[in-house]
């Protein structure tokens, strides 16, 4: 159940019990044959009041607590014989969110005051007033109530700290296992890439040196381990990232355009609008998306340049990055690419975020990948 729709049928039920405390105490108060006075409207009032006001006892428990009990007090001196019905779902209410001490401050004051109000009716002798008094707020039903509100809460709590437990052993869990897939990408594949990059390198050094032609795919099989070096690092930086160490973001996007210079692309970043503080979720995507472009264009593309523009606007944050590679109009249907797995997972991090992603060719040939990520201001 939505947020939303729970706090609405919470808001619903504590009506229905104010208005049914009110109707309880106005009917047990008209049984007591009142004239139509003053004094007997404004009991009448006061017992309505009483009761209405329950129905904020959620948000405002102390308030209310304290108004029930001057309701209670102001119809006892009115003349009216009716228990404190509502000061008792004040309590209970108090209680559960955790005011134990005023409520107990105030209902001493209750069992005080409310003997002195009976008497002020002037329908009472003093044994009469106490016994009024006590019958109108039984000590024991007032002990019941405070005991309710505290067991409801320690409940509550308990609940509270089980979830909380579960969420951190969850947690727990699943950053030991980022560290134990981190140990065995190192293990199993760091050493195997390494030997591939020292062997291509020397091999190209040594035909060099010979002044023999190095063949394109040796150099292909080079840059390949290079790549391959630099993303592993990377993704084993990843895995082992934990919450003192700063995520990539925004701020390290300049870092990946250089990077794709020196590798010989004519590669630019372009930053348009105010810039201002984004979430670090769409942070992080933004970065990701742009590595992810030009690590493709790098790969696949035989683009000699490649632009990179960020757009900051009022409530989105948008990117987009071009390149003059080899992609045309016709390299699928519709002129959208089959999708690999880096641009699926490209549109799976903006449609989390609510986002929207175009990936396609261009129509004067290269590609586009654009991405727009909201951007909530007021949170």
């Amino acid at each position: 159940m939505s947020a939303g729709r729970f706090a609405v049928r919470a808001g619903v039920k504590d009506w229905a019990i104010a208005v049914g405390v009110a109707a309880t105490l106005l009917v047990t108060g008209l049984s007591g044959h009142h004239s139509a006075t003053y004094l007997d409207l404004f009991g009448y009032a006061l017992l309505a009041a009483g009761g209405l006001v329950l129905a904020a006892r959620r948000r405002a428990p102390v308030p209310v607590l304290v108004v029930t009990g001057l309701c209670a007090v102001g119809y006892q001196a009115a003349g009216f014989d009716v228990p404190a019905v509502a000061y008792l779902f004040a309590v209970y209410a108090a209680v559960r969110a955790g005011r134990r001490t005023i409520t107990v401050a105030v209902s001493v004051i209750m069992l005080a005051v409310l003997p002195l109000a009976a008497l002020a009716s002037g329908l009472h002798d003093t044994g009469e007033a106490f016994a009024q008094a006590r019958g109108a707020l039984e000590l024991a039903w007032l002990i019941a109530a405070g005991a309710a509100g505290e067991a409801l809460r320690q409940a509550e709590r308990r609940a509270e700290e089980a979830e909380r437990t579960r969420e951190e052993t969850a947690l727990r869990r699943a950053d030991e296992e980022r560290l134990r897939i981190a140990r065995e990408l190192h293990d199993s594949l760091t050493h195997q890439i390494s030997i591939i990059k020292v062997q291509a390198e020397v091999a190209v050094h040594v035909a060099r040196k010979r002044g023999e032609q190095v063949p394109e795919a040796l150099l292909a099989i080079q840059e390949a381990g290079r790549e391959a070096t630099r993303e592993l690092r990377a993704t084993l930086e990843a895995l082992r990232e934990d919450d003192t160490t700063p995520p990539r973001g925004l701020g390290h996007v300049a870092e990946l355009v250089e990077r794709a210079r020196r590798t010989g692309l004519d590669a630019t970043l372009t930053i348009e609008g105010q810039q201002h503080d984004v979430p670090a979720a769409v942070s992080r995507t933004v970065y990701r998306i742009v590595q992810e472009s030009l690590t493709n264009i790098a790969r696949h593309a035989a683009a000699a340049t490649a632009s990179v523009r960020i757009d900051y606007r009022p409530d989105v944050l948008a990117v987009r990055i071009d390149d003059d590679g080899k992609a045309t109009s016709d390299t699928a249907p519709d002129g959208v690419t089959v999708p690999g797995v880096g641009l699926l997972g490209m549109r799976e991090r903006v449609t989390a975020l609510g986002g929207r992603l175009r990936a396609a060719p261009r129509s004067e040939g290269g590609f586009t990948v654009e991405a727009e990520l909201p951007v909530d201001r007021t949170s």
